[in-house]
């Protein structure tokens, strides 16, 4: 193992009552990563969410110079371990790998590879991809977010992905504790124009049960809308002033058929100069908050 400031990847596993499956994932991993990674240094945080089955005697268990053991005290989501992770992370990139048996570490490889090339490198799922009754919904919220950030999203909130630890940070404030902060930094580094990458990768149908439940999809809706407000308001506003707008149209038609101009189409005329005044000027309000960030970052200076 190479010294701690050297360490160029620091593996982020996320963990809660993953008994049945930690072991294997992560000694999997170390073994796969220590006959192929070619000489890159890398160290593996195992953060146990507060697990309430063994998962953390386990985790104790193990004696791997690479592994490194925390702790939030109780459940506080996936989103929150992530970002336990990535404050004890010594490594200049980030890697999230799920600790539930879905990837291969073959295909972390294949990740690093590119990791120099782009801010962010996403595993764009092929094969099993949980339950057929979620599939709509997901493609539906990939719909949404692609038309929002402008990109034909690939695969919206893969577990897989290797993220520059700097470029992490800038966005650290909008990250939720759940789930959905994958959909997040997806969301956040596509709209702010950052290079992603994505590349296949084969998953497993995970060990155990799910924790995702059906209300997660409504706050990962509400998340995509925040993102998409914060970066690119006019994406967001401009359909509905539109919408507005014809029926507004529609509704001055039929008055002038009955001559006569009614409070109706009064009010929807104002409600549609309000909207589309207000997503203009949020979206200055946006491209202001985007060059003081760059400015603070330095991304000014790079380009």
């Amino acid at each position: 193992m190479k010294n701690m400031n050297e360490i160029k990847y620091s593996i982020i596993i996320p963990i809660y009552n993953e008994a049945k499956a930690v072991k294997k994932v992560i000694f999997d991993l170390t073994n796969y990563l220590k006959a192929n990674s070619a000489g890159f240094s890398y160290e593996i945080l195992a953060i146990n969410d507060g697990s309430d089955d063994n998962t953390y005697d386990i985790l104790k268990s193990i004696k791997l110079d690479e592994l490194k053991i925390f702790s939030n005290p109780y459940n506080k989501g996936y989103g929150a371990s992530l970002k336990l992770g990535a404050n004890q992370a010594t490594g200049k990139y980030l890697i999230f790998y799920d600790g539930d048996g879905q990837h291969n570490p073959e295909d972390v490889i294949k990740l690093m590879a590119k990791s120099d090339e782009y801010d962010m490198v996403i595993g764009k799922r092929q094969g099993y991809q949980g339950p057929w009754v979620r599939q709509p919904g997901k493609k539906i919220l990939k719909l949404i977010a692609s038309y929002l950030v402008d990109f034909k999203i690939p695969d919206l909130n893969s577990g897989l992905r290797i993220v520059n630890k700097e470029k992490f940070y800038k966005y650290a404030h909008l990250y939720p504790n759940g789930f959905s902060l994958s959909t997040t930094i997806t969301m956040a580094f596509l709209k702010a124009g950052h290079n992603v990458k994505y590349i296949p990768i084969k998953v497993n149908k995970r060990v155990g049960k799910s924790m995702v439940s059906p209300r997660d999809a409504l706050k990962t809706f509400v998340l995509i809308t925040r993102i998409i407000t914060l970066f690119a308001p006019m994406r967001f506003f401009l359909p509905i002033s539109v919408l507005f707008s014809l029926i507004t149209v529609a509704s001055i038609v039929n008055d002038i058929m009955l001559s006569n101009i009614s409070d109706t189409s009064v009010i929807l005329f104002i409600a549609t100069i309000f909207i589309f005044s207000f997503g203009v000027i949020l979206d200055q309000i946006a491209a202001i908050r985007r060059e003081l960030s760059d400015r603070y970052y330095g991304d000014d200076k790079k380009q």
